[in-house]
């Protein structure tokens, strides 16, 4: 078990807290939004402490960190598990949990428990829900129930089957115009933000300039008021081919292979750990020990 020590922090220090009146004015200010995935406290305290206005606790932890083949399988709990571990890291940044597949599914009541979970045991600002107009009375309702809801359009994720494959959405004009009003759905259904994801730029910007709330895009160019990428593919740590909107700002995959390659080769040489990195004993303990230990080579 490590040494280390506890964080400390002091509550005059904190950074103010990002809020959903916070994102809203930046879009009217135009000033860009930044988001990121985070899943455990380490990722998430580098996160906030670089000053992400959003992080998200996205189901792509499913590949991301849990190995599974896609954001289907991961349950309420196991989400849950990692959010609370990030908001326990963040101390400025809005933060987002995504309701996994089958979670909000069945019934607007099953929905609201499982939101009030985020919220209430997990220490979210807001839920993050797939689907756009068939989504409107479930986040009218939450909403009204004091639940901040974040929409997600385009590229569903959830929808892997229905969808064919993870395909770029609105590309046919009759595409472009049900996401279109799919947005504005949303957005009269009280949403804070829609995430748009893996479509056309020009959709994107469309939408974009449609909707007093802001839009945070994924694969979906620029011109949206914020953007999001998982944060395992930031770094090289998703072991898969990155996607064509991902942008590699580091290799902590080769970092950390070097590193557990070197420390193997420190233990097997006995080269590690060194003496200064040993505790002793004080200096009247380490010559009763010695002694004892003569007695012992001597019987």
């Amino acid at each position: 078990m490590s040494l280390a020590q506890p964080r400390e922090s002091s509550p005059s220090a904190l950074p103010p807290r990002t809020t959903a009146h916070t994102l809203q004015l930046k879009k009217q200010s135009g000033i860009p939004i930044t988001a990121l995935t985070a899943y455990d406290y380490p990722t998430a305290r580098l996160v906030d402490e670089a000053g992400i206005d959003v992080i998200l606790v996205g189901d792509s932890l499913a590949m991301a960190v849990l190995g599974y083949d896609n954001t289907l399988p991961v349950t309420v709990d196991e989400m849950l598990h990692h959010a609370r571990a990030v908001s326990r890291a963040a101390r400025s940044a809005f933060l987002v949990g995504d309701m996994p597949y089958g979670s909000y599914h069945s019934s607007i009541e099953q929905a609201t428990q499982n939101a009030v979970r985020f919220i209430k045991e997990a220490g979210m600002a807001a839920v993050k829900i797939e689907g756009g107009a068939n989504r409107a009375d479930l986040v009218e309702h939450l909403t009204s129930s004091e639940i901040p809801v974040v929409g997600h359009i385009g590229l569903t994720p959830q929808s892997l089957h229905r969808m064919g494959g993870y395909r770029v959405q609105g590309k046919t004009v009759s595409a472009m115009k049900t996401l279109l009003s799919d947005a504005l759905a949303l957005q009269a259904a009280g949403a804070v933000a829609i995430v748009l994801e893996g479509m056309p730029r020009e959709l994107a910007a469309s939408i974009t300039r449609g909707l007093t709330i802001p839009t945070i895009g994924i694969g979906a160019g620029p011109d949206c008021d914020g953007q999001i990428l998982v944060f395992h593919d930031l770094f090289n740590l998703a072991f898969s081919p990155a996607a064509k909107f991902v942008r590699r700002y580091g290799d902590a995959a080769a970092l950390f292979r070097q590193g557990i390659s070197r420390y193997r080769e420190d233990v097997s040489r006995r080269t590690y750990p060194r003496d200064d990195e040993s505790y002793h004993l004080p200096r009247e303990a380490a010559e009763t020990s010695s002694r004892h230990e003569a007695e012992l080579v001597k019987a």
